[in-house]
């Protein structure tokens, strides 16, 4: 189960470096890798960057969950959740393939609306993360890590099941105003309030069972 989902992850990241180095003799010196809220370039970098926020990212992130369930403290182990938790790596090593995508596509001349396209793909990532978030435990490194949760395992359930719903209901809203407005900040304001509800409604809950003697 767990080699199908590095398997996938894998097959990314050497999908993506593969498609940078075929293109690599037509890219031009400098291509832009930072967008404003118009999607229009104010940054270059030298082409061969596109290797490190790429591949390299993407490489970066499945070591760091390779070495999580290591790391953790004993009680708090991510071996609880780890379908979901390799599912979450695959989605952000999708992300950074598609974002790697898009700066690649830049990079070559071709037309796009950036701005909507990254904020597309954010919108999308926590609208996938959401589908999720109900499935994840206690532990120090995923998911709405308020002090509040952390300290009790009745309101950290509480609180990610209720960002779940937070989470796919912000991602489909921005999904939805990056389709038909052209300002950046309406999506981005949506997916804002999925997470910090749910960090308020995490305290909200500690101090409703606090104040009936539950903790």
């Amino acid at each position: 189960m767990t080699r199908k989902y590095y398997f996938i992850g894998i097959l990314l990241t050497a999908g993506v470096f593969g498609a940078i180095l075929i293109a690599y003799p037509q890219l031009p010196s400098q291509i832009p890798t930072h967008w404003n809220m118009q999607g229009q370039a104010n940054d270059y970098s030298a082409k061969w960057t596109l290797f490190l926020v790429g591949p390299g990212l993407m490489a970066g992130i499945l070591l760091l969950f390779y070495f999580l369930p290591w790391l953790s403290p004993k009680h708090w182990e991510v071996d609880t959740f780890q379908s979901t938790y390799l599912y979450i790596m695959v989605v952000l090593v999708s992300m950074l393939a598609y974002f790697a995508g898009v700066s690649l596509w830049v990079g070559l001349g071709y037309a796009a609306n950036v701005d909507r396209a990254i904020i597309g793909g954010v919108c999308l990532l926590f609208a996938l993360l959401g589908n999720v978030m109900g499935k994840v435990r206690r532990n120090f490194y995923i998911g709405v890590r308020t002090p509040w949760a952390l300290a009790n395992e009745r309101v950290w359930n509480a609180t990610h099941r209720f960002a779940a719903k937070t989470f796919v209901l912000g991602g489909v809203i921005g999904l939805v105003l990056t389709a038909i407005s052209g300002k950046g900040w309406l999506p981005f304001a949506a997916l804002m309030a999925s997470t910090l509800v749910p960090v308020v409604y995490s305290l909200v809950v500690y101090k409703q069972l606090e104040r009936r003697g539950e903790l």
